[in-house]
Formats: structure tokens, sequence, C-alpha cells
């Protein structure tokens, strides 16, 4: 057994070349290379997310937010027959402007009657007056009448008392002491209807006739200036629905005038965005119909409730189940003139309003100090 393991022995003594040991790699590993680019993206999503978080806090935005403007109703005060329409729709007009008439024959007519009945009256007026003074004449006459009668009575009394005339006679004076204040008193009442048809104060100086009159030719005359309008003010012509030779009302909506130039943007900012908005912050939006230009403006005002709250049906929270809906309240935003000097935004356009309410970011960031 011995000599059948000795060669085994010899075979195994021969020297096994070696292989070289390979040394561990140096540098950065796939592996590493991942977590370095996913650390990387971190940072960077991080430092932007807080930029984008601090910029929401400073910049106040919403894209809940409409041009407004005010609009104004044309129409006639008075029925007729239009004549002539002197503008086009979408009409750009200058205050005084013509812009309707109406045909004023019918007008003109009325002015000339009530221009004569002026004149009628001044003629029945002096009649009337001369009317006057003679029932003056008849009350001083009247006046005379009584006092010759109270004479007579005087001395009739007297007589009497002497048993010189009778006592017939003695009667015979009162009744006409009594008739002749009837007289006077009849003739006054007939001086005062007398003055007053006449239309004269007790010392003369009015003439009510004639004033009324005045006053009827003066409203015939504003009735006929009424025949023609002018643009109360600058603006856009819209809405436009009248034509020449039409028959129209008093008050009938005929055009629409857009003071394009006024207009202003209402913003409806939720609740917890009206933290630090305050008016007069300067404010800049964009306009779908103008991509790529900014526009500017100021916040003006903020409304005094919640949209909901002066709507026709508000809600009522006090019944039923409750459940909290964020408000939105308007903010009233006025457009600088320079911002827009082409008149380009319209009324009803969609913008995307934002509101520089004067904060840093170290404002932003003291706020997440939590030992402050």
């Amino acid at each position: 057994m011995e000599e059948e393991i000795q060669p085994v022995a010899a075979a195994t003594s021969e020297p096994v070349p070696e292989e070289p040991v390979q040394s561990p790699r140096r540098g950065i590993t796939k592996r590493h290379k991942a977590l370095i680019i996913l650390l990387l993206l971190f940072i960077a999503g991080g430092w932007f997310g807080l930029r984008w978080w601090v910029r929401a806090q400073t910049h106040i935005e919403t894209d809940n937010a409409f041009i407004e403007a005010r609009s104004v109703p044309i129409s006639f005060k008075v029925s007729g027959t239009v004549k002539r329409v002197l503008v086009k729709d979408n009409q750009f007009v200058k205050q005084g402007d013509l812009l309707l008439e109406l045909d004023s024959s019918d007008y003109r007519v009325r002015v000339a009657q009530d221009e004569a009945g002026v004149d009628v009256a001044r003629n029945e007026t002096g009649g009337e007056y001369k009317k006057a003074e003679g029932a003056r004449a008849a009350v001083q006459l009247a006046r005379a009448r009584l006092d010759q009668t109270l004479l007579d009575l005087q001395r009739g009394e007297a007589l009497f008392g002497r048993e010189v005339i009778p006592k017939e006679q003695l009667d015979r004076l009162k009744t006409a002491k009594r008739i002749a204040e009837s007289q006077l008193k009849e003739a006054e009442e007939a001086l005062k209807r007398a003055m007053a048809e006449a239309g004269l104060s007790p010392k003369g100086e009015n003439k009510a006739k004639v004033l009324q009159k005045q006053a009827q030719l003066e409203e015939s005359r504003l009735r006929l200036s009424y025949t023609r309008i002018t643009a109360p003010r600058n603006g856009y012509v819209t809405r436009k629905n009248v034509e020449p030779g039409a028959n129209i009302q008093a008050g009938q909506p005929l055009l629409t005038l857009v003071p394009l130039q006024d207009a202003w943007i209402t913003a409806n900012y939720k609740e917890g965005q009206l933290t630090y908005i305050r008016p007069g912050q300067k404010v800049e939006f964009t306009v779908d119909a103008y991509p790529g230009r900014h526009f500017s403006g100021r916040v003006d005002s903020i409304m005094a409730g919640t949209g909901a709250a002066f709507s026709l049906l508000p809600p009522e929270n006090a019944t039923g189940n409750y459940v909290k809906v964020v408000q939105r309240v308007p903010v009233k935003i006025l457009i600088d003139s320079n911002s827009d000097p082409e008149h380009l935004l319209r009324v009803g356009m969609s913008v995307i309003p934002t509101v520089l309410v004067g904060r840093t970011a170290g404002d932003v960031l003291k706020e997440l100090n939590p030992f402050k």
C-alpha cells in the first residue's frame, strides 16, 4: 500500500504554476453614478420646487379673471321715426359725436304752437289785467257808497232822536247800509276772481298764464332736442339694432357704447390668497388672445364679500349637512393706460393676473422657522 501511495505523492509535489491575482478596480461604479445622478436630481428638484413655492407666496396668481367695462345703453327719450343712423358696429366715437336722429317735424310744429300760445297768453293777460282794474274800481265805488250810507244812518239816528224823522225812514237807512255792505263784499270777491283769472298777485307783478305757456314752450323745445342723440363719452359702438325708417318707442334700447379706455379686471381669488393682497399693489397679467405679451395694472379694491354671498340665491349653510367650499372674493384691478394704448383688450376676455404683494424670499422663509 505504501509503494502505491508514494508515486502519487511525488506527482503532487511538482510545482504548480501560480495564476496572476487580479487587483480590485479603482473608480466609480455604475451604481455610484446612478446614486449621484439621483442625488443631483433630488437637489435640483428641491431647489426649483422651493423657488416655485416662494414665488407662489410673493406672486399671487389666478386664472379665474375676466375683463369688464361699463356699458352705456343708448335710447331716445321720445318716440318717432329714425331719420339717420350715423354709426356702424364696433366704430369708435368721441364724446359729442352725433349718433342717431329722429324725424323732428312733429316736434317742430309743437314748438311753433307753444310759441304762439305764449303770445296769446300775453294778449289775454293784458285784457284780463284791465278787467281786474275795472273790478278794483268797482270795489272803490262800493266802499264809497258804504261810507255814504254810514253817514246817512248816523244823521238819521240823530234826527230820529229829536223826533224829526219817522222810524220808517230810519229803517230804510239801516237797510241801505246792509245793502251797501253786501255790494262791497260782492265787489271784493269779483276783484279776487278777476285777479285770479289774470294770474296776478295782489301787487300785480306775476303773470301766471304767461309763465305757464312759457313752461310748455320750454318743454316742447326740450323734447325737440331729444330727437338727436350724441355720444355721452368716448367709446366703441356695439349691439347696434336700429336702422333708418324704423319706428321706435321712448326708452327702447338701440345700441350700446362701451368705453374700453376705462376697462378693468375682476379677478376672483381664493380666500386663502388674500392674506397679503392690498390696494395699490402692482399687477402683471397676460391675455390668451395675445400670447407672449404682458400687461400691467394695479389693485384698486377688494369686494366687501364673496361672490356667493351676493348671488341671487346665496348658500344657506345653517341648514342640512355642511360641506366646506373654498370661496372666492372678487378683486378689482385697474389696467394701466400706457399698458394698452391700442385698446386691444375686450370685455369678457380671460386673463391671468399676478399680484406682486411686495414680499421677499427672506420674508417667506422666515415663516418656516419653527423657533421664531
